[in-house]
């Protein structure tokens, strides 16, 4: 099968699973809602607790394990049906299968991302009434980027996790106790977080004010914004290089 054959092959796979459209739609109404929700609870906030864009963006903390869920059900799904093996029946060439798969999954990771960041943009802003700020304010640009590029990131980190473990119930196991206890909880507690700052997600939030502003007080990591983006980065490279050493290395 030849690459375009193979992209509208992992095309029709995906927007023929039910879990596509519920897993994607919900990514964009929990980011929405769950920045209105903050923006409304920091309209009294004290002037050295409160962040605009930290307001936005932090409900994306749990919006983004929707699209979690829809990237290790995308990869890992196939292994739970069975359809892997009549895909690489039909695909024999498996860097191509794996190129095809990446390349429609992250088209659709990132169309939902950008309206889940423009969701939980104005919608946050919006529950913070006469405190919000503007798309130009200093910071802004670069917060409301990085928000995109990070959801596109985890998503494509998910699915290589998806495709090393083959399955998506041993993905998921992994992936949400991570996420869940493991940087977020751990990430906490003072001794460990010289360690936990490292992990993908709590280096790649950096960039969305979780830990405050760059510049201000609050903010306690070794790494700037974009520098996180960047470690979260070869996190994600060094999961899908390893699902695909899974894909060559073993039997369907």
């Amino acid at each position: 099968m030849s690459g375009p054959a193979a992209l509208a092959a992992e095309w029709v796979k995906v927007r023929t699973l039910r879990s596509t459209a519920w897993t994607l739609a919900l990514t964009v109404v929990a980011g929405g809602g769950l920045a209105y929700l903050t923006g409304w609870s920091l309209r009294r906030a004290e002037p050295e607790h409160f962040d605009a864009l930290f307001a936005s963006f932090y409900g994306l903390s749990l919006a983004q394990l929707a699209l979690v869920v829809f990237a290790v059900l995308t990869v890992g799904g196939e292994y739970g049906s069975g359809t892997i093996r009549p895909t690489l029946a039909a695909v024999p060439r498996r860097g191509r299968y794996y190129l095809a798969k990446l390349a429609v999954l992250a088209l659709c990771a990132a169309a939902v991302s950008a309206l889940t960041v423009a969701a939980a943009w104005f919608a946050g802003q919006s529950g913070l009434a006469s405190r919000h700020t503007t798309l130009t304010a200093d910071g802004v640009p670069r917060t409301v980027a990085g928000a995109f590029v990070y959801l596109v990131l985890i998503a494509l980190f998910a699915a290589g996790v998806a495709q090393t473990l083959r399955g998506s119930t041993a993905a998921l196991a992994v992936l949400l106790p991570l996420f869940f206890l493991g940087s977020q909880g751990l990430g906490n507690i003072p001794g460990l977080r010289r360690v936990t700052q490292f992990l993908p997600d709590q280096a790649g939030v950096a960039i969305l004010h979780y830990f405050g502003a760059p510049d201000g007080p609050r903010y306690d990591r070794a790494f700037g914004p974009w520098g996180g983006i960047g470690i979260m980065a070869l996190w994600t490279a060094l999961a899908l290089a390893a699902g695909y050493v899974s894909l060559r290395r073993r039997d369907a």
